[in-house]
């Protein structure tokens, strides 16, 4: 397991890895307000034919998490669809046309059906997300799908400024925010980290 400092080297080190015959999908993983999105997108920069597909599509709709009684939850394993996740995976390595995908709306914490067109010749296609490395309740089929998971790692008080911001920043009050980057988010973390040593890689960001 080599651990990496910085997007630049993470992507120098995947343009040197050697021609793959099918499209190759890269996870990228970690516990919420690691920065997976930044890195994905960053990756996705300066990797030249790729693409970027996020987990966060995959959240149940409002209206079916207040009927399972998880809104208080959301964000939890068991408030995706993991099922239509592995779905797009396994349609990412045989489809001969676009794969769609959907993607999540922030403002509104709605998933839009297919937003996202993954071309057939892009490769290879960063999937980011909390539960890549999790085997239990239907994860346990993602990683199979992926050819390499990076595991981002940032300092705790870090990752909880980010989270608290980005909750205020989507509405949140400020106490909100911080009850719900303490509670929710950080019960989901400790799922996340533990399942770090599945990982081939880590990105360590201060």
């Amino acid at each position: 397991m080599t651990t990496f400092t910085g997007v630049d080297a993470v992507a120098e080190f995947l343009l040197a890895l050697a021609p793959s015959p099918s499209r190759r999908i890269v996870g990228i993983t970690g516990p919420p307000g690691a920065g997976k999105s930044t890195i994905g997108e960053q990756l996705v920069r300066r990797l030249p034919s790729s693409a970027l597909l996020p987990m966060d599509g995959y959240h149940f709709t409002q209206r079916r998490l207040v009927e399972l009684g998880h809104r208080d939850r959301m964000g939890a394993p068991d408030t995706f669809d993991v099922d239509a996740f592995l779905r797009t995976l396994a349609d990412l390595r045989i489809s001969g046309g676009p794969v769609f995908a959907p993607s999540f709306d922030r403002d509104l914490e709605e998933p839009v059906p297919d937003a996202l067109a993954i071309q057939p010749d892009l490769s290879p296609v960063i999937v980011e997300g909390n539960y890549l490395l999790y085997d239990s309740g239907g994860w346990e089929g993602v990683r199979e799908e992926l050819d390499l998971v990076f595991f981002v790692d940032v300092p705790r008080p870090i990752r909880l400024h980010r989270l608290i911001d980005r909750h205020v920043r989507f509405g949140k009050s400020p106490d909100a925010a911080e009850a719900w980057a303490f509670g929710s988010d950080e019960d989901n973390a400790r799922l996340i980290e533990a399942t770090s040593f599945r990982a081939d890689h880590v990105i360590r960001l201060d």
